[in-house]
């Protein structure tokens, strides 16, 4: 059994190895070409070891591998410094200006991306032979509808959009992963039959407020607190280690109190990513607590999207689930396009939103890894195979199909400057 030290040693080496490779011999963008190449060595991996049943030739890496809680790993660990490290770089001025589309994509989008994908995806796995109970089609609705913000922000490096365009973007993946997950705890306690006080309908609402709500306060007066911590003193040591604190304190203390974590994080990066640069930190500062933070994004990345393409190796994907998984691709494309399309058919919103760039927020909606890692959480059950084959192929399709032709839909359909 390898040790901690010795499995982070494995997959660095194995991300930076990969990255070498498509660098140098792939046009491709980083996280992507990780991506396939990570999940190519996988599959590769699976028909050797499984051409032959008695050798077992890879037993250590899946056994290594096993050691690897993928959801504790993203959601107790990446996921904290990945959303303050991509609300660090968002323009908030800009976001405030775009205040309510990204409101609207983040919310309403999200649950009735939900509501949609659920239904639809009870009525497919009726129709293929595989019936699933429709309280966890919308639990697989509900894990798959919030566009993941390492991925959206990773694919819009190498993608030419309009600046208030990109900004909608970014704010609606950096928050709507707080709806989504809020959504995603409600829908499983259905599912699984858990009782609770916040199953009514004010009891939702409250509980979502709550959260969510709660999530922001808290970020804002923690990022408030390090913000004039770091404009009381000119030492970027002390100030790079200010962020990094603020980072794993704010989000375990949001555990601690039952708000949410995600959206305390990205709260806090906006504001320090605001009022830091204006009045708190010098042009050294800015220099190494900003490229501090660049670099742990980059690397997080890497690391995440060769997780995401490891996982192949000790996921046990149900054969007979593959059907229900392939239907799960179209149903959320149109879902998103349903979705992200409504709010222009209302009035007053349509006035903020343009219906003429639908087309390209509904091929930008693109899942990752918090989708995965909300997959695997769910408890054993007959549902749990199919959900998570259809989890994984959405986002295989999303990050390999998606992320990598977003720029040509991007040239032909984006509209406005």
């Amino acid at each position: 059994m390898l040790s901690m030290f010795e499995m982070s040693a494995v997959l660095l080496t194995l991300s930076a190895a990969l990255g070498w490779i498509n660098h140098k011999f792939l046009p491709l963008p980083h996280t992507i070409g990780l991506l396939i190449m990570s999940v190519a060595a996988s599959l590769i991996l699976v028909c050797v070891d499984a051409s032959m049943p008695d050798r077992h030739l890879f037993e250590p890496l899946t056994s290594a591998l096993s050691q690897i809680d993928f959801n504790a790993v993203v959601m107790n660990g990446m996921l904290a410094f990945l959303l303050f490290a991509g609300a660090l770089q968002v323009d908030f001025r800009k976001l405030v200006s775009r205040a309510v589309p990204v409101i609207v994509l983040a919310t309403f989008a999200t649950i009735a991306s939900t509501f949609i994908v659920g239904l639809l995806f009870w009525l497919a796995a009726s129709l293929v032979g595989q019936p699933l109970p429709l309280s966890w089609a919308l639990v697989f609705g509900a894990l798959i509808s919030p566009t993941d913000p390492v991925a959206v922000m990773s694919t819009l490096k190498n993608v030419q959009v309009p600046a208030l365009l990109e900004v909608e973007m970014q704010g609606e993946s950096l928050f709507n992963d707080g709806v989504g997950i809020v959504v995603f705890t409600i829908v499983l306690a259905f599912a699984i039959g858990e009782p609770s006080a916040h199953m009514s309908v004010s009891g939702i609402a409250e509980l979502l407020v709550v959260e969510a709500g709660g999530g922001i306060v808290l970020g804002l007066g923690m990022g408030y607190v390090a913000y004039r911590a770091m404009r009381l003193i000119d030492d970027y040591p002390i100030e790079v280690l200010i962020t990094l604190a603020l980072v794993t304190a704010t989000y375990a203390l949001a555990g601690r109190i039952h708000v949410n974590g995600a959206l305390a994080v990205v709260a806090a990066g906006l504001l320090i990513g605001y009022r830091g640069p204006r009045d708190a930190m010098s042009d050294r500062t800015q220099t190494y607590v900003f490229g501090l933070w660049t670099l742990i994004d980059e690397v997080l990345n890497s690391l995440l999207f060769l997780l995401i393409g490891l996982e192949v190796l000790i996921v046990r994907f149900d054969p007979a689930a593959l059907n229900v998984a392939a239907t799960a691709i179209p149903i959320v494309i149109v879902a998103r396009f349903l979705a992200v399309g409504a709010p222009v058919l209302v009035p007053g919103i349509n006035r903020l939103m343009s219906g003429f760039n639908i087309v390209f927020l509904t091929w930008a909606g693109i899942r990752g890894g918090i989708s995965i890692a909300l997959s695997l959480a769910i408890p054993d059950g007959p549902a749990k195979p199919i959900i998570l084959s259809a989890t994984y192929a959405v986002v295989l399709f999303s990050v390999i199909v998606q992320g990598s032709t977003l720029g040509h839909v991007a040239r032909r359909t984006v509209v406005g400057k």
